[in-house]
């Protein structure tokens, strides 16, 4: 009897059940592979599942501090800790609200065949253009990994791509308009954030493409095709010629998603913030971080933690301002749009845990010794602390 029959004849005789030849054991093996893939959560389940925690976790210490604040004595603090929290979200709404706008109309209006273009030429050379890329391109870091997956899979340089996942939410004009305005018109600040974020992306991308350059560090062509990267659902397919109407809708459609995926990061950030001035002090939080390394420290940690949207961190930032050095603001403002736990989560649809673990280390060592330097080398930032 030919396998063929001897197949036919089992699932007659025993329905669906496997007959233990060959091309059944590989039937059986697919079926199982896809179930347990079909099980496991998707990235957007992932990425749910754990902001929920947080904002499980925000809403609880809210609560307690509100009881607490119903009481005598912590009436004042109460009272102080609003006025500091409004503050900080009536400045950085505006700026949150024009950067999802932006966004949401360079995803639809803008091919991405044209930054593929601009991203041409020598991989070196490549290097320099990308990262100054957000200048003409503004977009902020929940925006761009989806455009970067896209630029991967069209045979940008992996080095090109990695200056511009760094360096452009970090280096265009409506990050730095959030930072003129959070630090009061103080150039020193702006320049030395897109000095540094220029600077970082480069350096960090030629040594990503010297350490990876013979490694596949991207996952497979399919999963860079299909998929969202923030958890929002909305997939990264060219968008086909439309009425203008729809498009604008479209764009609209994609503004939205970006406001309310970041604006509860950025409700949080400003609590923490207005909470460490007001309930701490700001003599006790000099004291308490009177090391500028350890300060510096701190502040990476706060900005991997927070998840704060470029547009916006610079006012979190700014509300630190007085009690800890100039450099420790500028790390976190530096870091925050390069590394942070979205962000982390976001790569995973696009490199390989070796190249995110690469990535990370670089990242976070390349800030630390920039602020570092910044501190006891030149003394700080220009006419800062």
């Amino acid at each position: 009897m030919s396998e063929d029959a001897h197949c036919s004849h089992s699932e007659a005789t025993h329905g669906n059940h496997a007959c233990g030849c060959p091309s059944c054991n590989a039937t059986e093996h697919s079926s199982t592979m896809i179930s347990s893939e079909e099980n496991l959560p998707t990235f957007s389940q992932r990425t749910e599942a754990a902001t929920l925690t947080i904002e499980i976790g925000f809403l609880c210490f809210a609560i307690v501090l509100f009881l607490l604040g119903r009481t005598q004595g912590f009436r004042e603090l109460v009272g102080d800790l609003s006025i500091s929290f409004v503050a900080i979200m009536l400045e950085a709404m505006p700026f949150m609200l024009l950067g999802s706008v932006v966004g949401g109309l360079i995803e639809t209006f803008v091919p991405q065949e044209w930054v593929s273009r601009s991203l041409a030429g020598r991989k070196h050379a490549t290097v320099f253009v990308a990262a100054g890329l957000g200048l003409v391109f503004p977009v902020c870091e929940c925006a761009i990994v989806p455009v970067v997956r896209r630029l991967l899979h069209k045979g940008v340089p992996l080095s090109g791509a990695i200056a511009f996942l760094l360096g452009g939410p970090i280096v265009n004009p409506i990050v730095a308009g959030s930072t003129w305005l959070a630090y009061r018109s103080d150039w020193s600040f702006l320049g030395t954030r897109m000095i540094c974020g220029y600077s970082i992306a480069v350096a960090v991308a030629l040594i990503m493409n010297f350490l990876l350059r013979d490694k596949n560090v991207l996952l497979d062509e399919a999963t860079l095709e299909h998929g969202s990267s923030c958890g929002c659902g909305v997939h990264n397919h060219e968008v086909a010629a439309e009425p203008a109407v729809a498009r604008f809708f479209a764009a609209f459609q994609h503004a939205c998603d970006d406001f309310f995926d970041v604006g509860r990061f950025l409700v949080i950030g400003a609590f923490v913030a207005a909470l460490a001035r007001t309930l701490i002090g700001v003599d006790a939080l000099g004291d308490l971080f009177g090391s500028p390394g350890i300060a510096i420290l701190m502040m990476m940690g706060l900005a991997v933690a927070l998840n704060l949207c470029s547009e916006t961190d610079a006012f979190i930032a700014a509300g630190f301002r007085g009690v800890l050095p100039d450099t420790a603001q500028m790390a976190f403002m530096v870091l925050g749009p390069m590394l942070d736990m979205k962000l982390l989560l976001m790569y995973l649809t696009m490199f390989r845990k070796r190249a995110i673990v690469t990535l990370s280390l670089l990242v976070f060592m390349t800030v630390l010794a920039a602020m570092l330097l910044l501190q006891y080398g030149l003394g700080g930032l220009p006419g800062g602390q």
